[in-house]
Order: C-alpha cells, then sequence, then structure tokens
C-alpha cells in the first residue's frame, strides 16, 4: 500500500483484502467493547473545504478510538485559503503539525495535488466529482460481511448501481474496486444526463467486469444482489442543468420496488445522506426498520474501516492485539431503535 490513500487505483486486491482483515480485528474497539491507545500522541489534520458529517466525524472518531487526538477545520471561510494560500503551501504548513491528515475539497484532482507536497500520509476524503476510496473500501466491506451472513460469495455477484452515477463519487470509486473482484455483473440505471462516464465503464470492462445500462428501473431486478443508489448531486450542477431538473418518482428506491422487483435477499445500500424531502425521490423512508435496508450497517462499517486505514498508514495494525482493554462505560445492545437484524 502506498504512503496515500488517493485512489482505489493505488490500491491492489492483496492491499483491500489486508484492509478487510484488519478492519475485522477493530471491530470490538470500533463496537464500544475494547479500548487501544496505539496511536496516543499522534495528531489527525481533519481539513474538510466541502459539507460532511458522516464522513469528517468517521474520521474523527476513527483516529480518537485509536488513541489519538484530532484537529478539525471545516470550510475555507476560516482557512487561510480564503486569504489566497495555495495548496502547496497549506500542505507543507500542516505536515508540520499532523501525523496524518484527511482532505476534502470541491474540486477533482485537488487531494493529489495537496498530497504531492508532503510526505505524511493523506487521505482523499472526496474531491469533487472524483473519488471517495474509504467510502468505497467501508461499501466492499459491508457487501463482504453481509454476503458472509447469506452464505454468499462475491464472485458472479450482480450489483444495481442507480441515481447519480455522473457527479456520485462514491460510485466512481466503488465499481472500481468491484473490478478487482471480477467476474461480476454490475448494472447502472441512471435519470438522463447522469449517467455513469463511459471512459469508466470501458475500462471496468476491460478489467473483467459484465456491465449492462438500463433506462429505468422497470423490469426484473429478481437477481440483483445488491442495490446501491445514491442522491442527485445538485450542488454539482450547472445553472443549465439545474433549471427544470426534476427526478422522476420512477427512480425510487422503496418498499414497492424491492418488495415487486427484487429478491427477498437483495441488499439495500446508499452512501449518504439521502434526502427524505418528499419531491428528492431519494432512497425512500417507508424501508426504515426493514432489515435489507443497510445504510446505517454501513455507516457503523466506516469506523473500524478508517481504524484500518490509519493503523496501515501509520504502521501499527500488528500492535493493535497487544494494546486492548475492556471499556469501563455502558454501551447499548442496539444504537438505533429500529434496528434489525439482516
Amino acid at each position: 500500500m502506498s504512503s496515500h490513500l488517493l485512489s482505489i487505483d493505488s490500491l491492489s486486491r492483496d492491499d483491500i483484502d489486508h484492509l478487510v482483515r484488519v478492519a475485522a480485528r477493530m471491530e470490538p474497539i470500533a463496537s464500544r467493547r475494547k479500548i487501544t491507545r496505539v496511536l496516543e500522541g499522534a495528531v489527525l489534520g481533519n481539513l474538510f473545504f466541502e459539507a460532511s458529517t458522516r464522513t469528517r466525524v468517521s474520521f474523527h472518531a476513527a483516529f480518537s478510538r485509536l488513541g489519538g487526538s484530532v484537529c478539525d477545520t471545516t470550510g475555507f471561510t476560516f482557512s487561510s485559503m480564503a486569504k489566497g494560500e495555495s495548496l502547496y503551501d497549506t500542505s507543507r504548513v500542516m505536515s508540520g503539525y499532523c501525523d496524518a491528515i484527511v482532505m476534502r475539497h470541491p474540486d477533482q484532482g485537488s487531494v493529489a495535488e495537496f498530497a504531492a507536497a508532503t510526505n505524511v500520509p493523506v487521505i482523499n476524503a472526496g474531491d469533487g466529482p472524483g473519488e471517495h476510496p474509504s467510502q468505497a473500501l467501508l461499501d466492499f466491506y459491508t457487501i463482504d460481511k453481509e454476503f458472509a451472513l447469506q452464505g454468499k460469495t462475491l464472485r458472479d455477484a450482480h450489483v444495481l448501481m442507480t441515481g447519480d452515477l455522473k457527479y456520485g463519487r462514491t460510485v466512481h470509486s466503488l465499481i472500481k474496486l468491484l473490478s478487482r473482484y471480477a467476474p461480476m455483473r454490475i448494472t447502472l440505471v441512471a435519470p438522463p444526463g447522469l449517467e455513469m462516464p463511459n471512459q469508466l465503464i470501458e475500462r471496468v470492462s476491460r478489467q473483467g467486469l459484465d456491465v449492462a445500462v438500463r433506462e429505468s428501473l422497470a423490469g426484473d431486478f429478481s437477481d440483483v444482489d445488491v442495490v446501491y443508489t445514491t442522491r442527485i448531486q445538485k450542488e454539482r450542477f450547472t445553472a443549465e442543468m439545474s433549471e427544470g431538473f426534476n427526478l422522476s418518482r420512477d427512480f425510487t428506491v422503496d418498499r414497492a420496488f424491492l418488495d415487486s422487483r427484487c429478491g427477498p435477499a437483495t441488499l439495500v445500500m446508499h452512501p449518504l445522506p439521502r434526502d427524505s424531502r418528499p419531491a428528492a425521490n431519494d432512497l425512500d423512508i417507508d424501508l426504515n426498520g426493514d432489515p435489507r435496508l443497510a445504510i446505517f450497517r454501513q455507516t457503523d462499517n466506516g469506523i473500524p474501516v478508517r481504524m484500518a486505514i490509519f493503523a496501515t498508514l501509520l504502521g501499527v495494525e500488528e500492535r493493535i492485539d497487544q494494546d486492548l482493554r475492556d471499556v469501563p462505560w455502558f454501551v447499548p445492545d442496539r444504537l438505533g431503535v429500529d434496528d434489525a437484524s439482516f
């Protein structure tokens, strides 16, 4: 594994398998049964120049649960970039303060530019419509865990990706990652103008994925193992695209779609946030409490996966099992009132 995590392109299948194994060892810590201080004294710089709740807090929590401390900055307003500071200068300055850096930025390629100026490990937490490699890793970890519970394997799995496939950086990273585990079937369904980039489809097809493109969610999806749906990224639309855009209810993943067109064990995933406003036609809240809905198990899995990334980049993954003790505080058996086992 390279010294930074900027793209799925930098990870081999062996790297991914290693991170999955380390993440599994992090589960007792992530689920608040054990404590480790393996990164005690280390400092994380958490630099988010674009809105985030889950990713920012998840990285913060993951580093903290390894015993480290975190320095946060959010938005351009309170950063020196508002004064014209370059990515190069910001990178070099932060490298003097931090042992690892997580960065989100609205411009594609910006995190790679930032990382080029430092030898401190940098993790890409999203660069505009580019990539989101840690999200793809936690998505893959979720699929792997859920399949194990069902007695399934990844080989020849069928994944439906729907929603904003043009600007949705999570699907860009995930389809790259899944190509490492071909043969596998991928079906893509997107509203007009929001299709997966052709060059990405061509690339993963060459790597062994069987990719089919469909125009709608009508029809039979009973052989689909995973439905991965994404929010429409209106914040990345041009003014011309925004004018008059209205997402049809035909692209909504809800209980009716799942019950009538998918199989009884089809897993439903979403990188979140989902837009729960009725007119948004995003992943429907009528699936809340349904065990097929894996979105909160997905977010929970972000902690052990991001812990694994930190431990691997900083070279302490082999010390985890030597540095554990029991937690002394109360931890509920179920984190959410609607949590259900699948």
